[in-house]
């Protein structure tokens, strides 16, 4: 296992056998976002982006928690301070910034990527969750929009994640009532596709991100632009156009001769990633 320093202790980062878990580290705040984890995650999502020995991407959170979203009590002491620290036409640039290298990032980077919840996800830090391909929760773990609880509309993309998942009725219940979702109606809505015990979350997660990161990457990079593409434009003939070029620049890898060789032997393929 290779540790990699993000620069700050509010994200951690390992990466093992080709699975780079990065973990938001501030279980005293249940992982509520602060301005390092924010800047560290855009970074160490930048840097997996074009690694090759990165072929899974896990997030998570430390402790008990997965990510409380926003920092309130740091909202309020702003709110309550003297001067102001940026126009609001600063605080929105910035705020477009943070969200496409994070939430944007875990959506578009053509690697699997995997959100391991602990514990709650709730506000942004469950935008988060909704930006990964695939969702693992411990039976005791929770989801909530949270935000109308604090009179703010949403942000980092879970109104889009949220209403692709679940459809716009359910999306707008969760939205308006904050209500919070258990792991196992999670699943049933879709939102989460395994739910574990607390004790064999870690496993799973590894199992499942093992398996994924031993795949065919250059298909996987295919199959999540198809897929992303499915959802943004709607059009069935733009989709059938984009999955016949990827299928036809798949045929031509050797993880596809490779496989298919294995297919005729009868035994399991080695993905190289070529």
């Amino acid at each position: 296992m290779t540790i990699t320093n993000t620069g700050t202790d509010h994200l951690l980062a390992a990466l093992d056998g080709g699975v780079l878990t990065l973990t938001m580290n501030r279980p005293e705040a249940r992982n509520a976002m602060s301005g390092e984890m924010n800047a560290a995650l855009g970074a160490a999502l930048a840097k997996a982006e074009l690694d090759p020995e990165v072929r899974c991407i896990v997030l998570t959170g430390a402790g008990k928690g997965f990510c409380a979203g926003g920092d309130v009590k740091g909202m309020n002491a702003r709110n309550t301070g003297e001067e102001r620290q940026t126009t609001i036409d600063e605080a929105i640039h910035t705020q477009r910034l943070n969200q496409r290298a994070t939430a944007g990032k875990l959506y578009t980077i053509p690697k699997p990527t995997l959100a391991a919840l602990p514990g709650a996800a709730a506000g942004a830090g469950l935008s988060l969750a909704l930006a990964c391909d695939m969702r693992i929760m411990s039976r005791n773990a929770i989801m909530t929009t949270a935000f109308a609880r604090v009179g703010f509309s949403g942000d980092y993309g879970g109104t889009f994640f949220l209403s692709q998942l679940v459809g716009q009725a359910k999306a707008r219940q969760l939205y308006f009532l904050s209500e919070r979702v258990s792991a196992d109606e999670a699943q049933a809505l879709g939102l989460a596709n395994w739910v574990c015990e607390p004790e064999e979350l870690v496993d799973k997660t590894m199992e499942i991100a093992k398996r994924l990161a031993s795949g065919p990457s250059v298909a996987y990079r295919y199959m999540k632009e198809n897929l992303n593409r499915a959802m943004s434009s709607g059009d069935v003939f733009d989709c059938m156009d984009l999955e016949a070029t990827h299928h036809v620049h798949c045929a031509q890898t050797e993880d596809h001769r490779n496989a298919t060789k294995a297919f005729v032997e009868k035994r399991e393929p080695v993905f190289q990633g070529r």
